[in-house]
């Protein structure tokens, strides 16, 4: 696959440049106090996109401009992202610098593909994949004894690409819970109109992966759940000819975090955060489906006392119970009940402490729950708690220092 993309080389000097579309500036970019910034403004907003990175006199920066992806590089190394809407002017703009080394050119790129296998690391308790980059949602998974955890990689606490998150999913595995894999991104933003790819799920279904999400519009439109497919587990391409709506009867805009589960019908059920506009409350929608692709509206398996929408939903079956996980303004809740699907009860203490956003994946008998530890803003480290029955169907729980 190929991208084309505008690049421009420079060197890190306080002289810096500017991108010029006749009399209008539309980026600069400029290097103080071992920072380099460049910032570049698009018609969707009035303030600019600003990337940052470590960088030191004569450093060497790299800026490459795709339609849908900004990336700055100091020394070949990728240290800043960010993902623009709209027009910018690039096209007819000339880059004018009094710098020794600078020049731009459009040119194509092939996208590489990545090893199964990026890097190995020995714990994921406290972990993030880079200096600046955090771990937000989790959605943990286990597959032939293998734990998966799928999970939003985040820049700048929510705030990429104008406040709207910009988040794409990232993927570690694990076949001991010792030694842990990084693998190639899964999915990641591609399109303009892809403001944040949220939360979701993975299932497996004969020899095929999937993985389903929806995708935040930037305008604020009505948010499609679209799938990913694969056939490693590792590499997954955008099914471009499945999306789904929600009918009218929920808010479509708010979409979001699809669960899906295979029942003991035989059929697949998909649980998906939103509200009931009828009674203004916040809901899980359930859909259902015999072959993963045409699905059906059921009744919501769950309405909300209030207006807060229940996010991130988990549904599984733990010591002969089954339970339903969400989390409001990130504290995970749970429910239980005797049946699939069946009437659920409230415990008396509901919450899911300490991971942010938790949800479960089940490895040699041990319920655990991977999140982010909350320190006042979204995304941070990843954090693991593990969950015990007491026998009843109510649940303690214990935070995971170490595995």
């Amino acid at each position: 696959m190929t991208r084309e993309i505008y690049k421009i080389n420079v060197k890190a000097e306080w002289l810096g440049f500017m991108l010029k579309n006749g009399d209008k500036i539309i980026a600069t970019g400029q290097h103080a106090k071992d920072v380099y910034t460049f910032t570049i403004f698009y018609d969707a907003d009035e303030f600019p996109l600003v990337l940052v990175g470590k960088a030191k006199e004569d450093d060497k920066i790299c800026i490459k401009i795709a339609s849908y992806r900004i990336e700055l590089y100091v020394n070949d190394v990728l240290l800043d992202e960010e993902w623009p809407y709209g027009e910018c002017g690039i096209e007819s703009a000339e880059i004018v610098s009094q710098a020794r080394e600078y020049s731009m050119e459009k040119v194509t790129e092939e996208i590489p593909v990545l090893p199964n296998v990026l890097r190995e690391f020995s714990n994921p308790i406290g972990w993030k994949p880079e200096e600046f980059v955090f771990v937000g949602d989790c959605m943990p998974y286990s597959e032939d004894g293998v734990y998966h955890v799928i999970y939003l990689k985040d820049r700048r606490h929510h705030k990429s690409k104008w406040r709207r998150g910009a988040h794409q999913w990232n993927h570690i595995s694990s076949p001991d819970l010792k030694t842990w894999y990084e693998h190639p991104p899964v999915v990641e933003i591609d399109k303009q109109w892809e403001s944040s790819i949220c939360t979701g799920s993975h299932i497996k279904n004969e020899d095929t992966h999937y993985l389903y999400y929806t995708v935040r519009t930037f305008d604020g439109s009505p948010a499609p759940m679209c799938r990913s497919i694969s056939k490693d587990g590792y590499h997954y391409e955008k099914d471009a000819t499945f999306s789904l709506y929600l009918s009218d009867k929920y808010k479509g805009a708010t979409a979001r975090d699809p669960r899906v589960v295979k029942g003991e019908d035989g059929k697949f059920h998909v649980f998906i955060t939103t509200t009931l506009i009828s009674e203004g409350k916040g809901c899980l929608a359930h859909l259902v489906s015999d072959d993963l692709t045409n699905f059906t509206e059921l009744e919501p398996i769950y309405v909300n006392d209030t207006a807060d929408e229940p996010e991130c939903s988990d549904y599984f079956e733990y010591n002969g119970y089954y339970y339903l996980v969400y989390s409001v303004m990130g504290v995970g809740h749970y429910k239980y009940a005797k049946t699939q699907f069946g009437e659920m009860i409230t415990p008396e203490n509901d919450v899911i402490p300490y991971a942010w956003v938790p949800k479960s994946a089940q490895k040699d008998g041990r319920l655990l729950f991977a999140g982010f530890l909350n320190k006042g803003y979204w995304g941070n480290v990843m954090s693991f708690i593990e969950g015990f029955s007491n026998g009843d169907g109510t649940l303690r729980f214990e935070v995971v220092e170490k595995f």
